[in-house]
Order: structure tokens, then C-alpha cells, then sequence
């Protein structure tokens, strides 16, 4: 599954005078799958049912 709009990321680094990789965007959809299972584990050791911006 995806979590980025591979074309915004690939307009925010053309913005930047960047190139984009094919796979950067699968990678970057791993990245943020992976910081968002964190913050979830976070909210839930503090005994919390939302995700807030601080479980980042």
C-alpha cells in the first residue's frame, strides 16, 4: 500500500532542483508505515487510543 502521492514528492524535489528515483517513493511509503506503527505502539503505552503528532 502507498502513503505518499508519488507526484507531490517528486514536484517538492523538482522544487528543490532534484532528480527522483524510481523507487523513492516505495521507500518513502515503507518510511512512513513504519514511523506511524511507532507513534500507534506509543499512543498505546500511554494509554491512548488516538496518535498524536508528539507520538512522532
Amino acid at each position: 500500500m502507498s502513503y505518499v502521492v508519488a507526484s507531490k514528492v517528486k514536484d517538492l524535489l523538482k522544487g528543490l532542483d532534484m532528480m527522483t528515483a524510481g523507487d523513492l517513493a516505495d521507500a518513502l511509503s515503507k518510511h512512513v508505515e513504519g514511523a506511524l506503527k511507532k507513534a500507534a505502539d506509543r499512543a498505546k503505552e500511554n494509554g491512548r487510543k488516538t496518535v498524536r503528532a508528539c507520538d512522532l
